[in-house]
């Protein structure tokens, strides 16, 4: 009987497990309904305390009154002439700062072996964007009396009056000598060949008036950030310092000969000397073989700096955006010769991205 009564007491014990976890659940049903029914009141409270009205309307008369500040702002002199300065040195398109800064930052981490030092970079990338801002002011004073009869050019700052050829002149100034103060936080050697980097830069804009290579003078003028970087972050220039250099070269007049294709009627009419003009109708083939000749440089620098396969990498999708532009050029059509020379950034870029994922991984 004892033993009947034990499997009768186990055999409800289920059922009081069951009313338990019931129990317990509707517990908590009621806890969490108490919690969110306490939460809405305190929101209710805040919702309705005067101290959150005036908090909103302290906010709603600054952001009207930082709004009445911004609009004034756009309205003044000052506004309008630092919006014309911009438009000259090209900050408002930076497709230049972008195609002078990939082969410096590739001299820094080829010198570095790795992350360069972060004031010597700190100091290039900031000197690149200043530089050539410089360039762009120069280029204008040179060109301001070709550029009016420029379709593409002709409602620049200077070419349309809206600044004088002396503020285009202290902008040049102003910019090159805070470059040079930049330099002077960097080696002797960095310093030395700083010198003669301002005078490519200023002699460049110059040079389509005498000979029909201005696009290889430029690629020297832009090149020059490679052996000035390189130098201060080794202290040294080296044979990969002038591949580099030689590759920066062949890619500058590649690009800058298509954006001279997208000028050449104007060019031709005007008397302005390029490489577009001189190449003629061989201007395809000639920018192929100077492609051809650009990976060859670049693959011979894979070599003599001992880098790897992230490097061929970029190598590789540099080769097929050469490809990419040769067939945007085939036709000559100005807006896809345009289109040609802004895929030189993709190509800047890739040949970096090759460059850092090489140190980063290696």
């Amino acid at each position: 009987m004892q033993w009947k009564k034990n499997v009768s007491t186990e055999k409800k014990q289920p059922h009081r497990v069951y009313h338990l976890t019931q129990a317990g659940n509707s517990q908590l049903k009621k806890t969490l309904h108490f919690c969110a029914e306490s939460v809405n009141r305190f929101i209710d409270y805040l919702a309705s305390h005067p101290l959150l009205d005036k908090a909103e309307n302290h906010f709603r008369q600054l952001t009207t009154s930082l709004h009445k500040r911004y609009h004034t702002f756009t309205q003044s002199s000052i506004y309008k002439k630092l919006t014309l300065y911009t438009q000259l040195v090209r900050l408002d398109k930076p497709i230049g700062i972008l195609l002078l800064l990939w082969p410096t930052l590739i001299a820094l981490w080829i010198a570095a072996k790795g992350w360069p030092h972060s004031s010597v970079l700190l100091v290039f990338v900031v000197g690149v964007i200043l530089m050539r801002s410089a360039g762009c002011a120069i280029n204008d004073y040179a060109d301001r009396h070709i550029d009016k009869k420029v379709k593409r050019t002709r409602q620049r700052p200077l070419t349309s009056g809206q600044i004088s050829t002396k503020e285009a002149l202290m902008v040049f100034a102003v910019l090159s000598l805070l470059a040079f103060a930049l330099v002077l936080f960097m080696n002797r050697l960095t310093i030395w060949l700083s010198l003669a980097g301002v005078a490519l830069a200023a002699s460049y804009p110059f040079m389509k008036r005498y000979h029909y290579l201005p696009q290889v003078h430029l690629g020297i003028a832009f090149g020059w950030s490679i052996p000035m970087a390189y130098a201060a972050q080794a202290n040294e220039i080296n044979a990969i310092t002038w591949l580099i250099f030689l590759a920066n070269i062949l890619w500058t007049t590649i690009y800058d000969t298509m954006y001279a294709m997208v000028d050449y009627d104007d060019d031709i009419k005007i008397g302005v000397k390029s490489t577009a003009i001189l190449f003629g109708n061989q201007d395809k083939l000639i920018i192929g073989i100077m492609q051809v000749l650009l990976i060859t440089n670049l693959l011979i620098l894979g070599h003599r700096a001992e880098l790897g396969g992230f490097y061929y990498t970029g190598v590789m999708v540099a080769t097929a955006l050469a490809i990419y532009q040769q067939y945007l050029i085939k036709d000559r059509q100005r807006e896809l010769c345009f289109k040609a020379f802004l895929n030189n950034n993709w190509l800047g870029f890739a040949l970096f991205a090759g460059v850092f994922l090489n140190y980063q991984f290696a």
